[in-house]
């Protein structure tokens, strides 16, 4: 590298991490810090997932000097869904503005059809798919997302209106990892968008607007909007907080029970991408026995997310039966030898 280069990236580096002198940014850095100390290899790269929004520059600069302080490789990752006529775009655009403090981000485009319902929930697990399927050719197995404590409570309520269980009313945490032992870690989940937006305008002076964030025909749109009138009548968040971290602790204790379910219960044959179920793997709760069928789905299948619920209780009802048929569920074939259950990704 030229010397005149040099001295360029040293002068945005040191302007990015002067930042952090600035007592509102460094206790979020710090808060940042210490979740990642916690979850990750420094050894190995990370993957950042970017949209342009305040939430997700803020990530990108945090993660950035993190990264200078701990000579950390860190990828950048931007999923254009291209579901509007300006998202390339302003992808484009966010990309110029990281290169310019020398975080290089790469556009990943959703090509080909779009939905016409359920567009947020399909986009977002398009989303996902993207990005992990860009960090597993990297052979990065941690992802950062730019999740804060407001997208907790708005996917609290979410969850509890569509009638989720204590899985899903608690699951939204610091991390997630999936059955191939890749992590989505969002280090920013204890603090308000307020803080971030702050960072993002302090260290940028820029950031995107998705019109969808006010459009009313998104239920996430208006539950934000239920939530900030509940906030008006007294929601306490602290006593929220205390209710999310409960039923955190009692849906650990049965993700004990399906651990042992799957260590005493199930054997994985590699080379055939096969689960053999014992007899006894049915013997357990409902809830251990449907975690536990959703893991194995997940498993074979290879997908992101398992089916839904009903569709999983109704195949275990089926598996339990002596007039036992074989059927395919989820992107795996599902047959019965005696009393034993083999489960094989569908051809």
């Amino acid at each position: 590298m030229k010397k005149k280069s040099l001295v360029a990236k040293k002068i945005i580096h040191n302007y990015l991490l002067k930042h952090l002198n600035n007592n509102r940014v460094k206790k979020v850095f710090n808060g940042y810090k210490n979740q990642l100390d916690e979850l990750i290899n420094k050894k190995n790269s990370i993957g950042v997932a970017i949209s342009g929004g305040p939430d997700s520059m803020a990530l990108a600069f945090l993660t950035k000097c993190y990264c200078l302080k701990n000579n950390l490789n860190s990828k950048f990752f931007l999923v254009d869904h291209q579901m509007r006529k300006e998202s390339s775009k302003e992808a484009k655009n966010v990309k110029k503005i990281l290169n310019k403090f020398e975080i290089n981000c790469k556009i990943l485009k959703w090509k080909g059809s779009k939905p016409v319902s359920n567009i947020q929930g399909i986009a977002r697990n398009k989303r996902y798919e993207l990005l992990k399927n860009s960090c597993k050719k990297l052979n990065i197995k941690h992802l950062l997302v730019g999740h804060h404590i407001d997208d907790l409570y708005e996917n609290f309520f979410i969850r509890l209106l569509r009638g989720s269980g204590l899985k899903g009313l608690s699951s939204f945490g610091e991390a997630i990892r999936d059955e191939d032992n890749f992590y989505i870690l969002r280090p920013l989940i204890k603090f308000q968008k307020k803080e971030l937006i702050y960072i993002s305008k302090l260290v940028f002076k820029f950031s995107v607007t998705d019109p969808s964030n006010e459009n009313f025909i998104f239920q996430r749109t208006r539950i934000r909007k239920l939530i900030n009138e509940l906030r008006k009548e007294g929601l306490d968040n602290k006593k929220l907080n205390l209710t999310i971290k409960n039923l955190k602790i009692a849906n650990e204790s049965i993700n004990y029970y399906v651990k042992r379910n799957f260590r005493l219960n199930t054997k994985f044959n590699e080379n055939k991408n096969m689960f053999i179920l014992s007899n006894n793997f049915f013997k357990q709760s409902d809830e251990v026995l449907f975690r536990s069928m959703s893991a194995v789905l997940k498993k074979i299948s290879g997908k992101y997310y398992s089916p839904r619920g009903k569709s999983i209780y109704d195949s275990i009802l089926r598996m339990k039966l002596k007039n036992f048929k074989k059927f395919t569920l989820g992107g795996c074939f599902v047959e019965k030898v005696s009393e034993t259950v083999f489960i094989t990704r569908e051809k």
